[in-house]
């Protein structure tokens, strides 16, 4: 029964049978893996909070040879984010993230520069003031080292490049198209400025840890959370939980009444 540590951050969980829990992680060393928590859900369990979602940890298995669940053994808590649970905002966004990075990739294929984006995401939607905007451009991260990087450098249907004129954003092309190629588009594709082509440029260009220096102006945020939230559905296959609409008219008031439980269901599987 091989034995397996490695850095993990928490997904999802869910209830299984009387007392135990079934935990998706993404880790650094093997990819996306779910295991059983024996007793998780009683009173006195050793696991504490160590598998509630976004938590970083590290982690301990054990493979049952033939059994695609693992038993987690131990589970040692790196940072908790606990600043990301008195917001409902920055819930949603650290949700968008977890969700993101278990759909783009497959169970038991490590990516770390995939893990490595979404640590690097969940801190700095902590640290935010503005996490929808913080969990969009890590969305974005994502993506490009999963390889689903968006070009928008041409259109994407007769390679031209872009120059003038106008452009739109096709999710099943993967980047922009011409206004000449979008009427074959068999889906919607919102225009999209010269200011946010330059914008997306600039943070395809940028280290993970200097993107939540970007001040997108209003009219190029709305651009973008348009963009991103069809492109991640289209790549993803199912819908997220939304970067607007749940949080847009928020106050900056903490939730300190079973944050937890929301962060669950904004997580929980489709």
């Amino acid at each position: 029964m091989p034995l397996l540590k490695t850095p993990a951050v928490v997904l999802k969980s869910r209830k299984w049978g009387d007392a135990d829990r079934i935990v998706t992680f993404f880790t650094l060393k093997h990819g996306k893996v779910r295991g059983v928590a024996r007793g998780a859900r009683r009173m006195k369990s050793r696991f504490g909070s160590s598998l509630e979602p976004f938590v970083h940890c590290d982690l301990v298995l054990f493979e049952k040879p033939g059994d695609t669940l693992y038993r987690i053994s131990q589970t040692d808590i790196s940072h908790a984010f606990p600043s990301i649970r008195t917001s409902l905002e920055a819930i949603t966004g650290a949700a968008r993230l977890a969700n993101l990075a278990g759909a783009v990739t497959a169970d038991g294929d490590a990516v770390p520069h995939v893990f490595h984006a979404l640590l690097e995401g969940l801190r700095a939607i902590e640290d935010s003031g503005d996490p929808a905007l913080t969990a969009a451009l890590y969305e974005l991260e994502i993506l490009r080292f999963a390889g689903y990087l968006p070009h928008m450098d041409r259109c994407n249907a007769c390679q031209e490049r872009t120059h003038g004129g106008a452009w739109f954003f096709s999710p099943r092309a993967g980047g922009t198209v011409c206004s000449a190629c979008v009427r074959r588009e068999p889906v919607r594709c919102p225009s999209v400025s010269p200011a946010c082509l330059a914008f997306f440029r600039q943070a395809l260009r940028m280290e993970l840890s200097l993107l939540p220096r970007l001040k997108p102006t209003a009219a190029i945020r709305n651009e973008l959370y348009e963009v991103i939230e069809l492109y991640v559905e289209c790549v993803a296959g199912r819908r997220m939980p939304r970067a607007q609409g749940l949080c847009a008219a928020e106050p900056k008031r903490a939730y300190r009444r079973a944050v937890s439980d929301v962060g669950a269901q904004l997580i929980a599987p489709r």
